[in-house]
């Protein structure tokens, strides 16, 4: 607040004095000029080493702190400089001036008189304060965080010391506050600088720009005026997992212009469009045939990217990976960053495609099977694996020939390979087959081992009578073992002279019969019995017809032990049904 006030000594001093005495009327006069408060020029009558005494020409002179001087070894006596008036007097009858107060004064005075709201003002960035900074444009004005540039800034303190220009958002002259904001005045700016870049640039432009922001799918280069988008594709000919491993945030590059969008204000920006394309002329430097090496870049399940030259890469399919192992995933074989021989097995320059293969750096040894396994030959071999049709057996090395289920037995049916063999088991086989285009060799454990049915008609004979034991049963007849492997069947109309309904109530397995041979057809493997035939004399047995019911050969009742397997899987199965022969 601002008042006038005379000094008690004056009044007292004066006091007595008349009215009409011209001496204490100029007094008078000479205290209303100094108001507090206001702006009044001061000389500097003494230097002290704290404090400044100031002489305005008032009855006492005042003292100010040497510290409210910007530059205190540049006064001197006699100087003349403006202070505020802050009180006439103290407790000690001395004024109260300030340099500094009325240097923010006049800095007030100037900035308030000077700018008005969305006006540019220079300042210093002083210091942090809840929020956002402070800044010296002349008096302290405030910057909030968010105003403080167009993206983010990672560390504020950087810009401490900085003089930069601002743009004033908002004055409270009652209050004395200032808000500035720096990123309107960026804004406005490459609002400005964007206007004139989309009407200069052009497709096929090379343009300076900085990386302003990395992303998984490319980066952001600022033009000077808008942003242009570099995919990460339209960076490098070879591959990059990720933008950073090329370029990183501040980084000046050249980039040439690739589209332009001037309705959504869209720039698209190439890289890799400054150097020549690795794949024109690729046929021609890598013909079909052609031997490279190079490192693995890439693993996927179904094969290996392998770098030829920066920018080109090939394909190493599971396939040809290897003549001999049957590769599941490239990763079983080959890690990234191994360096690999492959042969040119094919270029398409127009789909940036090139098929590799590592096995053609190496001679096939399926081509020398057909010499090594000629078709016939006794092999052994070790059972390495199985499947529900078979077990792969290992002639050498990367070398395996299967036996097919149907091959492991003459005398039965064999549903798993595991019935016959185990894995890790060495066999003796015979080759039925090779075909070395498809890598494959068929191998025959039955044909290493004599046909028990070979000598059938000279063991056995029509009429003869045997002796065997029930292995098997099905509701249309028993099955009796007569020797290793050979079966014959008694038709349930065979068993008794008395009709037989249930088999069972008659025979169970394991009982021991006596029947008489009334079928042989080693052809077919088949063997039909009669147990009631058996009872007759010699003399008396002929076939008949009723010998022979369910036993025609479209009937197919007869087989290897093995094929029993299948009739007892289900015991609703009938004569006529039942093709023990089929595999």
């Amino acid at each position: 607040m601002t008042k006038t006030k005379p000094a008690k000594k004056a009044a007292d001093k004066y006091s007595a004095a008349a009215p009409q005495d011209p001496m204490a009327a100029m007094y008078e006069e000479t205290l209303k000029s100094f108001s507090e408060g206001s702006i009044i020029p001061g000389k500097i009558i003494e230097i002290r080493d704290n404090a400044v005494l100031i002489d305005i020409g008032y009855k006492s002179e005042g003292l100010v702190p040497i510290s409210e001087f910007r530059e205190p070894e540049t006064i001197k006596v006699g100087d003349t400089i403006e202070v505020l008036l802050q009180k006439l007097e103290d407790d000690s009858g001395m004024v109260v001036l300030s340099v500094q107060l009325a240097e923010q004064q006049r800095n007030w005075d100037r900035v308030f008189s000077s700018f008005e709201e969305g006006g540019i003002i220079d300042g210093k960035l002083v210091h942090r304060v809840k929020g956002g900074m402070i800044v010296d444009v002349g008096v302290e004005a405030f910057l909030p965080g968010s105003q403080l540039d167009i993206v983010p800034v990672r560390n504020a303190d950087e810009l401490l010391g900085q003089t930069l220009q601002f743009k004033i958002l908002k004055i409270n002259k009652e209050r004395r506050n200032i808000v500035l904001s720096r990123r309107e005045l960026l804004e406005d700016q490459r609002r400005s600088q964007r206007k004139d870049l989309l009407a200069d640039i052009k497709i096929g432009q090379s343009r300076v720009g900085v990386v302003k922001n990395i992303t998984d799918f490319g980066a952001f280069i600022d033009l000077n005026g808008m942003d242009g988008l570099l995919h990460i594709t339209d960076m490098s000919w070879g591959r990059i997992n990720h933008p950073s491993e090329m370029l990183s945030v501040g980084q000046e590059i050249e980039v040439l212009i690739l589209d332009v969008n001037m309705e959504k204000e869209r720039i698209s920006l190439g890289l890799k469009q400054k150097t020549p394309n690795p794949w024109d002329g690729i046929a021609q430097r890598y013909p079909v045939g052609t031997r490279i090496t190079g490192p693995v870049v890439n693993i996927m399940p179904y094969g290996a990217f392998v770098e030829i030259e920066q920018g080109v890469e090939g394909l190493v399919h599971v396939s040809e990976i290897s003549w001999t192992k049957r590769v599941a995933k490239a990763s079983d074989e080959l890690a990234v960053g191994d360096i690999v021989e492959a042969i040119i097995l094919s270029v398409s320059a127009e789909d940036k495609k090139i098929s590799l293969g590592i096995r053609q750096t190496e001679s096939n040894p399926w081509d020398e099977v057909q010499d090594k396994y000629p078709i016939g030959a006794r092999v052994s071999g070790k059972v390495r694996n199985f499947t529900t049709y078979g077990a792969f057996v290992e002639l050498e090395q990367g070398i395996d020939g299967m036996i097919h289920v149907s091959d492991m037995s003459w005398t039965r049916k064999v549903n798993h390979p595991s019935e016959v063999v185990n894995k890790g088991q060495d066999v003796e086989c015979v080759v039925l087959e090779v075909d070395a285009s498809n890598q494959r060799i068929s191998l025959g454990l039955k044909q290493a081992q004599e046909d028990p049915w070979a000598a059938l008609t000279s063991k056995y004979s029509i009429g003869q009578i045997v002796t065997g034991k029930v292995t098997k049963m099905a509701p249309f007849g028993a099955f009796v073992e007569l020797a290793e492997g050979i079966d014959g069947l008694v038709h349930i109309s065979q068993i008794s002279e008395e009709r037989v309904a249930n088999i069972r109530d008659v025979l169970n397995v394991g009982d021991e019969v006596t029947a008489r041979i009334v079928k042989i057809d080693p052809a077919e493997r088949r063997i039909g019995l009669s147990i009631k035939a058996a009872a007759l004399p010699d003399e008396e047995f002929s076939v008949s017809d009723d010998m022979l019911q369910g036993l025609q050969p479209g009937e197919n009742l007869v087989d290897l032990a093995g094929a029993f397997d299948q009739v007892f899987g289900d015991s609703n199965v009938k004569p006529e049904e039942w093709h023990p022969g089929q595999k």
